[in-house]
């Protein structure tokens, strides 16, 4: 796929993803502005086992990692970048949306958040790294 319409899915999925963060899911605009600045919290308050609701849970952890595998495919076939350069415009985007959120007050600006999806985005630029290698290794080994 050409640079440029990979480009665009990006862009597209970037804007699907601030509806979802900004209006979907039933969000509200709130009354106050809620952040949490303390690494692990929101984690720990979603694996509390004595309170465990398995939808709470898959939506909260699993879904702020798996939304954000795409961007690991992605940023990287964009142009082509270290983990570290694709993971900074990875982190920018990221900030841009959280601040969004609290500056909206249609969420929260939450630091697990950051944890959770650059773990998403860390995930998918593995599987791309290692996809572009199993296809190089194919291709190489084609006759000529």
């Amino acid at each position: 796929m050409k640079r440029k319409t990979i480009f665009l899915i990006l862009i597209g999925y970037f804007i699907l993803l601030s509806y979802w963060m900004l209006f979907g899911f039933g969000r509200s605009v709130g009354s106050v502005y809620m952040y949490n600045l303390v690494p692990l919290s929101t984690i720990k308050h979603f694996l509390k086992f004595n309170q465990l609701n398995i939808k709470v849970w898959a939506i909260n952890l699993i879904g702020n990692i798996g939304i954000f595998i795409p961007f690991g495919f992605l940023i990287p076939m964009t142009k082509k970048s270290s983990f570290y350069k694709a993971l900074g415009v990875f982190i920018i985007g990221l900030t841009f949306l959280e601040v969004t959120q609290l500056i909206t007050k249609r969420g929260s600006f939450d630091i697990d958040d950051f944890i959770l999806n650059s773990l998403g985005f860390s995930l998918g630029y593995v599987t791309f790294r290692i996809l572009a290698m199993c296809i190089k290794l194919r291709t190489d080994s084609v006759p000529h």
